[in-house]
């Protein structure tokens, strides 16, 4: 090694590098005790690690976690905890790490686009929020998303497709049309293609399935918030009919098939079905505990600005929050595997909401242009349009209020040790609308998060 300078400077280096690194705890990092002396769980947000520790390792962890560190790493349990980025040196800027990681999310080699191929629904659930106002998307459109990804492909190393609505599965020639193109400009520039699927469930037959995997969309998320008149009564046909034998029907078709695939079941829960959910738990382990395909997540019911808003016997914030983890615990105990969204969330960016991502926009069936799928209706949601040869009007100032309005201005979110995962914009619309910081369910109870999911990794 060269060191070029004056005998003074050199001696100052040379000083600074023979003084021994101290390691300390990462400013990032949460933990866990586990019932039974099970030892306990650590998470670090930066890099995403969950590790478990056993009873018997306990006290050597902690020891090592002391706010005043360590100046060497002693032991193989201290290598583990430095190797897994628990403890960190001391000349390790964290809360620069983190800055970089959200200007990471400015990324021009990755897109996400949220696709309506209809804004038409066969439901009418209670507490929806959407008004229908548009039907299948239209052929302006459609050939404006294929010259999109086309044109951007040459430059793309990520693509990633959520398909929603309406129902999508109203409009699956729209899918497979968009599809077909998607994954031939995918395969001709060699991107990583990945796409996701939000559907009532009441077409997800096993044939239409099929043919969804085979455009790339392998992974579902499908609401069932009871089990018979309970979900019917919440998620019934436009007309009035029922829907929960159908789409208990398809799953189970579904479950035959030998196709890796990720289907979240997700129970949306207020203060009239509350009491059903236990039902609904050993109704879910019966047919679906087995399977590991199949997770499920429990949300909260919200006034989502729909026209029953006033109506929604919603739950408390503290009611909900803790029937959140109640559920899941009962699910994991009965053995029904926990939505991989949850493990998910805690990566590093997995919390942060798409619509604060600056390369994701939704595109509605009539070409225009929206950060956000639940407020549709707002005028700092609608940033632009998509023309027929792919070219984007995009209102930038509009798009710099979603993509803006988190950590880089929020000194509690900079200081947080969850900061690295959602960067103070879980939900940028929430924090618009009432001022206050919309910090994830995950981050809220974290401890109880980490004990399930160290639960669920030993089914």
């Amino acid at each position: 090694m060269i060191i070029v300078g004056n005998e003074n400077e050199c001696k100052e280096v040379y000083k600074y590098m023979e003084k021994k690194v101290k390691y300390v705890p990462s400013r990032f990092n949460a933990l866990s005790h586990l019932d039974d002396d099970q030892g306990i769980v650590l998470f670090n947000s930066y890099n995403g690690a969950i590790v478990h520790f056993t009873e018997k390792e306990k006290a050597e962890v902690l020891a090592s976690l002391k706010r005043a560190g360590t100046e060497e790493l002693k032991n193989e349990t201290q290598k583990d905890l430095y190797e897994n980025g628990f403890l960190v040196s001391e000349q390790v800027d964290e809360k620069r790490r983190a800055q970089f990681l959200h200007q990471s999310l400015h990324r021009t080699d990755v897109m996400h686009l949220v696709l309506l191929p209809t804004e038409a629904c066969n439901f009418r659930c209670t507490y929806c929020y959407e008004t229908f106002p548009r039907g299948k998307m239209n052929a302006d459109t459609i050939n404006g998303l294929k010259a999109l990804v086309k044109e951007k492909a040459t430059n793309l190393s990520n693509l990633n497709i959520s398909w929603f609505g309406g129902e999508p599965l109203l409009a699956l020639d729209v899918i497979e049309e968009l599809s077909n193109s998607f994954l031939s400009s995918a395969k001709d520039n060699h991107i990583h293609y990945s796409c996701d699927l939000v559907t009532n469930g009441y077409f997800l037959t096993k044939d239409v399935f099929q043919k969804l995997l085979t455009w790339e969309i392998k992974q579902f998320m499908i609401t069932v918030d009871g089990i018979g008149e309970v979900h019917d009564s919440r998620r019934h046909l436009a007309g009035g009919g029922k829907t929960f034998e159908k789409i208990i029907d398809n799953l189970k078709a579904i479950k035959e098939l030998p196709d890796p695939f990720d289907i979240t079941i997700r129970v949306n829960f207020d203060e009239n079905n509350l009491l059903e959910t236990a039902k609904l738990i050993g109704f879910l382990k019966e047919h679906f505990a087995a399977d590991k395909r199949f997770g499920v997540i429990f949300r909260p019911v919200g006034r989502w600005g729909g026209e029953n808003d006033d109506e929604l016997p919603v739950c408390s914030r503290i009611i909900a929050n803790h029937k959140i983890w109640e559920f899941t615990d009962e699910a994991v105990t009965h053995g029904i595997g926990m939505s991989s969204l949850i493990d998910g969330s805690l990566m590093p960016s997995g919390s942060v909401c798409y619509a604060a991502k600056p390369h994701s926009l939704v595109v509605a069936s009539d070409g225009q242009l929206y950060k956000c799928t639940v407020s549709f209706n707002e005028e700092v949601n609608k940033v632009g349009k998509i023309h027929e040869d792919g070219s984007l009007d995009l209102d930038y100032d509009k798009i710099a209020s979603w993509v803006t309005s988190g950590e880089e201005t929020d000194l509690v979110c900079q200081s947080c040790f969850y900061r690295p995962a959602c960067q103070g914009n879980h939900c940028p619309f929430y924090r618009m609308q009432t001022g206050e910081r919309p910090c994830p369910y995950e981050k809220r109870n974290i401890k109880k998060v980490l004990n399930l999911i160290w639960k669920n990794s030993l089914q």
